[in-house]
């Protein structure tokens, strides 16, 4: 049971770094006054944004934080 543990626990590490990591290659989602003014119009990659760079990274982070989250609640269990 000890090595179940620590084997969990050096994954839980791994995968909040993954999860940090993921998260900051996002882009923000806000456009600043620039945004307001100009509308921010509509581009190629908004429209498909589940096949783009961010759809994948947006995805990435929820199946991550799922992860992580329910691998926390595996250890506790087993404290």
């Amino acid at each position: 049971m000890g090595a179940l543990r620590i084997t969990l626990t050096v994954i839980l590490a791994i995968m909040e770094l993954f999860l940090i990591v993921v998260v900051l290659l996002q882009e923000s989602k806000t456009q600043g006054i620039s945004g307001v003014i100009s509308g921010g119009a509509e581009t190629f990659f908004g429209k498909h944004k589940a096949r783009s760079y961010e759809g994948k990274l947006r995805l990435l982070t929820k199946v991550s934080a799922v992860g992580f989250i329910l691998l926390a609640v595996v250890l506790s269990i087993l404290q």
